[in-house]
């Protein structure tokens, strides 16, 4: 079978699984200039990750204050968060569900390839692996590099109830099947229902909202009754009124880096989100519904990080049957 031949099953096989319009949608936002100031088509219109000269100029001054190598290294000062949440949904079945969260680890982007990051790894224990997007380092290039270094990872993140993943506003939908490849169940506003012991959970993931505006709630959550426990996976935290009143029970979102380059206190100066500057780190809470924003496994644009280290989520889901 022909290259171009491959090409067309795998579009065809994304176009049955996202619908027709928005495929097209992501896949014209793809083909244009991703580089540029205005071109995404999500929540937010202003994408600072893509004007190139930004990281150029923070090199530029890092290097001339001479605190350059020390962002690189605090790049890579990882924090292991535990977060532990109860739920009067959560069946008991399911109590002390460990999830491990990686959010934002721009692969490519890791100065020493992920040599610390697979350390820390393998070190954990975790039930459940769910990636929340954003896998190579800038916006517009080659995506074989991040695929590459995640396939080496891969084997650290094998566990009970499998790895599920979304894509971020960095990654190309052509990235999805790639990494189903290497074993991730890619969740491209679908669903998929965990089993144990008679009882039901399902994890529900949505395309990108932030930068190509591909996110479908109501297919996500097509079929799953409003009863049961709901984990939903997101790129960013900018459609939490929505998930709420769809009924998501759990919201896991990465993208704003909780500023990546901060001030003292963790103040970020940038969160690069159109959501209130709550939402935009840690765990909150929306109405009925419970969420965690990570600050980010990697870093974006330049690799360096002030006063916001980056984090390793293993999130403990507790019932209060």
């Amino acid at each position: 079978m022909s290259h171009s031949s491959i090409q067309q099953d795998i579009f065809k096989t994304l176009e049955h699984r996202m619908g027709k319009d928005i495929l097209r949608r992501r896949l014209n936002i793809q083909a244009k200039n991703a580089a540029s100031f205005y071109q995404g088509k999500g929540l937010s219109q202003f994408h600072p990750e893509n004007v190139e000269w930004i990281p150029k100029l923070l090199k530029i001054i890092l290097t001339g204050c001479g605190m350059l190598n020390r962002g690189y290294r605090n790049s890579m000062d990882y924090r292991v968060e535990y977060v532990e949440t109860r739920f009067d949904v959560l069946p008991k079945a399911f109590d002390g569900l460990r999830i491990l969260q990686i959010a934002d680890p721009h692969f490519d982007g890791i100065p020493d390839g992920g040599k610390k990051l697979s350390s820390i790894l393998s070190s954990l224990e975790f039930d459940l692996c769910v990636l929340t997007g954003d896998y190579r380092f800038l916006t517009f290039h080659e995506y074989t590099q991040p695929i590459k270094i995640l396939s080496n990872i891969i084997r650290l993140l094998e566990c009970e109830h499998g790895i599920f993943g979304i894509l971020g506003n960095h990654d190309f939908v052509e990235m999805a099947p790639m990494m189903e490849q290497l074993g991730i169940r890619m969740l491209l506003n679908e669903n998929f229902s965990l089993v144990k012991s008679g009882k039901t959970i399902h994890i529900a993931g949505v395309d990108d909202p932030h930068y190509h505006g591909c996110h479908d709630l109501r297919k996500a959550l097509t079929g799953l009754p409003r009863e049961d426990f709901t984990l939903l996976l997101s790129h960013s935290p900018e459609i939490i009124k929505q998930a709420e009143a769809a009924g998501a029970d759990y919201y896991l979102c990465g993208h704003t880096h909780a500023g990546q380059i901060c001030l003292p206190g963790g103040v970020p100066i940038i969160t690069n989100a159109h959501c209130s500057r709550k939402y935009t780190k840690g765990s909150w809470s929306f109405g009925s519904m419970h969420g965690h924003t990570s600050r980010g496994t990697g870093s974006s644009g330049i690799s360096v990080r002030f006063f916001c280290p980056p984090e390793i989520t293993i999130h403990s889901l507790r019932s209060n049957n």
